[in-house]
């Protein structure tokens, strides 16, 4: 039986630079380290495996097929967005509100594209 998914896989050149952005600035923790790869866990349990990364990053936009975000769950919207943004992350929209939800669009460092999301409402 199928109960869900439990991690994303981003390759990167510095698994353990990159898992220790989203320590710093998303609160995750680090779960687990080999020499090739750490996890880092956010406050739900979900988790993200960062890998060593081979070869260059093919170029990618916000609507080119495959993955093209992680949605960050937030309850605080406005207090996570200004702090992001007074630790310098790198926003790639301005915050927008629709129906009680409130989203915006950023990068990690290696340019893997997160937003934050607060939804009024959960998704059925």
């Amino acid at each position: 039986m199928i109960t869900g998914l439990e991690h994303t896989a981003i390759a990167s050149p510095d698994h353990r630079a990159l898992a220790e952005w989203y320590v710093r600035n998303l609160g995750f923790v680090v779960n687990y380290q080999s020499a090739n790869a750490t996890f880092v866990k956010a406050q739900n349990g979900y988790m993200i495996e960062i890998i060593g990364a081979e070869g260059d990053r093919p170029a990618a936009g916000m609507k080119t097929p495959g993955f093209r975000h992680l949605a960050v769950a937030v309850s605080d919207f406005d207090s996570v967005y200004s702090g992001l943004k007074s630790r310098g992350v790198a926003f790639l929209t301005e915050p927008v509100e629709s129906k009680g939800n409130k989203v915006v669009f950023f990068t990690d460092p290696e340019g893997n594209i997160l937003h934050l999301l607060e939804r009024q409402t959960p998704l059925p």
